[in-house]
């Protein structure tokens, strides 16, 4: 579990293929304090695992899923990363709740100045749209974020100038791809509303569903 608050940036040192996937040698561009062989680490988002881990190198798989549904077989050697260690229960959230599972990938569509931040609009796949709303959360290459404005299946942010100086969203531009996590909060709530669990055996009861949840007090 991750907070989307990147504690750095890292390079690739190194990939090639590993059965199907690919492994990835990585340098982090920040300590590691205590590192543990098989910790989970978040690369651009993805929760991958870490191991063979010598100072501030370390070596990660990437599954083919991973690779079919990330921008990760796109990096090549010298690429610049987004690095966030996995969430102690003692560290501060910062950020949102975040699993380090991408859902989808999505399009540098516009950048913009406003002041001393930077409007980017984002395309996305129309079956993820649903989870984007008006300042909700949402995660761009392991950086969590605010939803300014969302539309049919494009979606804006505002990024401060910190965060582009030490992420690579500061790399973006028109056309870049980008890996999404959506909330997975909204996630959660539509598969509760579209199953049809058993609640009590009275025959007015079986479903969970808005009028349900209006009943109860929940809305």
């Amino acid at each position: 579990m991750f907070t989307g608050i990147v504690a750095g940036t890292g390079i690739l040192r190194g990939r090639r293929g590993a059965g199907g996937g690919l492994a990835f040698n990585l340098e982090a561009g920040f300590e590691f304090a205590d590192p543990e062989e098989g910790e989970s680490i978040a690369i651009n988002g993805v929760c991958l695992t870490a191991y063979d881990i010598k100072g501030r190198r370390f070596t990660v798989d990437v599954s083919p899923e991973s690779l079919t549904r990330t921008t990760l077989g796109s990096l090549g050697v010298g690429s610049q990363v987004n690095m966030e260690r996995a969430l102690r229960l003692s560290d501060r959230l910062g950020g949102h709740m975040v699993s380090g599972h991408v859902d989808c990938v999505a399009t540098v569509r516009e950048q913009r100045p406003a002041g001393p931040f930077t409007l980017f609009s984002f395309s996305l796949p129309e079956q993820w749209n649903r989870y984007v709303v008006d300042k909700g959360s949402v995660t761009i290459d392991g950086v969590s974020l605010t939803v300014n404005t969302c539309s049919a299946g494009r979606f804006e942010v505002s990024i401060i100038p910190h965060t582009l100086q030490v992420t690579t969203l500061g790399l973006l531009k028109i056309g870049s791809r980008v890996n999404i996590e959506v909330d997975m909060i909204g996630k959660y709530v539509e598969k509760l509303l579209t199953v049809q669990p058993v609640i009590s055996s009275g025959p007015e009861q079986g479903k969970l569903n808005s009028a349900f949840l209006a009943e109860n007090g929940f809305f």
